[in-house]
């Protein structure tokens, strides 16, 4: 070291003696003079705290290494470090080989340890060993430096390190169990030699539904029986088939099967299906239904492909709980009447279901699309893979690590692994790559995002927000369009001009690239904001709508949306009223309330979020949705949306319910009902409280059967007949 100066441990510090401020520091393991915790500036890196003659040298808190692989990209190690302030980061060209050394170096010190390559992360992982604190691994070559704009792409990588950093929350599994109890459903050949396949692997049964002429097997290895699959319902290790046509070979079966007595309504229980018959699907979005396989019996290829998967469906499997569900939040019904339904209509799988004043999810069905959490209103539904908050704080600080590493404009791209990642290699490995200013954000399904992070990441920075989806979808993502339609109504409100949310539909590389590149020169905040991603969905929502308005071009306080929006007003036709707040009971959120001490109906805007239980539960109907978003609706008061003089008792003053009210009643019945006779003292009972009511009528010893007026006898079977008889 130059200086002559030395290393001294004391207390777990590190301390540098005796050195010039302007000192270099270089160790000679490492290439070019880089320091494996080296900072930029001195100024920067060391804490000039002076004890006993030392400087106390400050150790990063995160140690980065990243690889040219060689020299197939470029490297802007400044940029990347300003985008990264707190990370040390060292560069090198072949760290997987002639310079995995220093790898394993790295791999010994304690902290945390990222290494910004995925292709040989299992290379990597297997040198560090059980290292604690594990390490993680970030894809900076595919997503950034393979392409035509590589060179410019520092600020990218940049986001993309400094994403990787925001720790992934723990979250909950269930186990599923399969004995191998598999039905094999067609209706010839090809379901016998499924079988064949998966007899020494699983219990097989085979069904054949109206089967062709079949000839039965020499040997009865598993059974075969016939039937026609009427209901199916379930999931893995669970299923539940209703049968028709249900019947037994005949042993004497000689060239083709014969069948005994058939019957409807039969019940088989299984843990899988296999469903080779090349009918309609046994369920919806079939595709995510686990432990349920489907190929069409005339591609070879797809049914073998099948009976692999199936031979391996035995035993235990630990399934994510995708959502995280809370029914005392849930506003989808009221007293028998619905109110918010909208998980309902876009559950592909049909994993929800009504009960009673919620609704149920069924972990073991839920395939984790995650609509239901998106357009859940009041946070009921919730997405656990990962947290909305935790989504929300990777956005915030991938974008917010881009614009301080001098990036502009920054087009966020979100994609699943399984069908964006490959495309997004391939565009890489075959094509002109991403645009520099395109980050890639993966996500586990596309659907799951909700408004508030299309909203956050606009204010966070993002010019523009594209959802890579499949050219043939695996399922509805009626959601995601209402989620874009609104964030592109707030936006466009808002000033923010051109097309900001849309999708790209496609499997194709080139188009990706086509649709990326064209989308313009659209521009984000210059200034982001910096918010914090802390509470619950709708918390993070009012936070991005609220800092949104406040950057935005050109704000507007009121801003119209898409019917079926979780946000919004209600109108009241205050006319027909009669404040008798049976919507005050029902609203779920406080929205509306009411007052103790007076007649008086108030409405509070941020708390609505448009269930419709109160339009569902006023007797007058006079109450309409008006979806919208009002930016003073957070600070304002409760707003009097009805107030009337409230009716006193006649006899106590006491103050029991709206006076027009008690007026219109008492006008309707006095002189006009037998009970309240004209003139008669009982009729001063209408206009008393429920208490007095009840001491005058004993003080009078009313008989509320007394006075009856006469009526009819009843109509009887008879009478009607007699009618009948009568008009023919």
């Amino acid at each position: 070291m130059k200086g002559g100066g030395s290393w001294i441990g004391s207390a777990g510090e590190t301390w540098l003696v005796g050195i010039d401020r302007r000192a270099v520091l270089h160790f000679p393991f490492l290439p070019d003079g880089e320091n494996l915790y080296e900072v930029q500036e001195w100024r920067e890196s060391v804490s000039r705290r002076r004890t006993g003659g030392g400087i106390h040298l400050k150790q990063p808190a995160k140690t980065v290494l990243i690889c040219s692989c060689e020299d197939t990209m470029r490297l802007d190690v400044a940029t990347i470090r300003r985008g990264c302030p707190d990370c040390a980061i060292s560069s090198f060209r072949h760290l997987c080989g002639a310079e995995l050394d220093h790898f394993r170096n790295a791999a010994k010190a304690t902290g945390p340890l990222t290494v910004a390559c995925t292709q040989q992360a299992a290379q990597f992982s297997d040198e560090a060993g059980e290292r604690p604190g594990g390490i993680s691994f970030v894809n900076i070559r595919e997503t950034a430096g393979w392409s035509r704009d590589g060179a410019n792409a520092g600020a990218k990588m940049a986001a993309l390190l400094a994403a990787a950093e925001i720790p992934a929350p723990d979250y909950p599994l269930l186990t599923l169990s399969s004995d191998g109890i598999i039905l094999i459903y067609g209706h010839d050949e090809a379901a016998i030699e499924a079988g064949r396949l998966l007899a020494d692997h699983l219990d097989v049964t085979v069904m054949l539904g109206q089967p062709t002429d079949v000839t039965p097997p020499a040997a009865a290895v598993f059974p075969i029986v016939k039937g026609t699959i009427r209901n199916a319902r379930g999931h893995f290790g669970a299923f539940e088939l209703t049968i028709d046509d249900y019947a037994q070979p005949h042993p004497s079966s000689r060239d083709r099967f014969v069948f005994g007595s058939h019957r409807n309504g039969a019940t088989s229980r299984c843990d899988l299906v296999l469903d080779l018959s090349g009918d309609a699907p046994l369920f919806p979005a079939h595709d995510l239904r686990d432990g349920y396989l489907r190929a069409d019996p005339r591609d070879p290829a797809a049914v073998l492909r099948a009976i692999l998967a199936a031979r391996d469906l035995i035993g235990s499997f630990d399934k994510p709980r995708y959502v995280d569900f809370t029914p005392t939040l849930c506003a989808h019904s009221r007293s028998k009447l619905t109110g918010c339904q909208r998980c309902l209509d876009l559950c592909p799988t049909g994993a929800i279901t009504p009960d009673g004043d919620h609704v149920a999810v069924s972990a073991e069905i839920c395939a984790g699309c995650g609509q239901c959490a998106a357009a859940c209103p009041t946070g009921a539904a919730s997405y656990a893979l990962p947290p909305a908050d935790t989504q929300l704080q990777v956005l915030r600080t991938m974008l917010l690590a881009y614009h301080e590493a001098g990036g502009a404009d920054p087009v966020l791209l979100l994609h699943d692994s399984g069908h964006g990642t490959p495309l997004i290699d391939a565009l890489a490995r075959h094509g002109d790559g991403l645009p520099a200013n395109v980050l890639p954000f993966a996500v586990n399904e596309l659907t799951q995002v909700g408004l508030e992070a299309v909203i956050g990441a606009f204010a966070y920075g993002a010019a523009a927000v594209r959802f890579l989806l499949r050219a043939k979808r695996r399922h509805g993502v009626t959601g995601l369009m209402q989620t874009i339609a609104m964030a592109e109504a707030v936006l466009a409100g808002l000033g923010f001009d051109g097309r900001r949310v849309t999708t790209i539909e496609t499997d194709d590389p080139d188009v990706l690239a086509d649709e990326l590149t064209g989308i313009g020169a659209l521009t984000g905040l210059v200034t982001p904001a910096t918010f914090r991603t802390i509470g619950k969905r709708g918390d993070l929502l009012r936070f991005g709508l609220s800092e949104l308005h406040r950057l935005a071009p050109r704000p507007v306080d009121v801003i119209a949306l898409p019917a079926g929006a979780p946000i919004g007003a209600v109108t009241v036709d205050a006319s027909g009223c009669t404040l008798c707040l049976s919507c005050v009971s029902a609203c779920p959120t406080g929205a509306l309330r009411a007052d103790p001490e007076r007649p008086v109906l108030k409405f509070v805007e941020d708390a609505c979020v448009q269930c419709g239980l109160c339009q569902s539960t006023c007797p007058e109907k006079v109450i309409a949705l008006t979806p919208q978003i009002d930016f003073r609706a957070r600070r304002a008061p409760a707003q009097v949306i009805k107030e009337e003089e409230p009716a006193l008792c006649v006899r106590c003053g006491t103050p029991f319910g709206v006076k027009s009210s008690i007026d219109r009643i008492a006008t309707k019945l006095e002189g006009r009902h037998w009970m309240y006779p004209a003139g008669d003292r009982r009729t001063e009972a209408l206009r008393m409280c429920a208490d007095c009511r009840v001491i005058v009528m004993s003080e009078q010893q009313f008989d509320p059967i007394q006075d009856i007026p006469e009526r009819s006898p009843p109509r009887t079977t008879d009478d009607y007949l007699r009618q009948r008889e009568n008009k023919d």
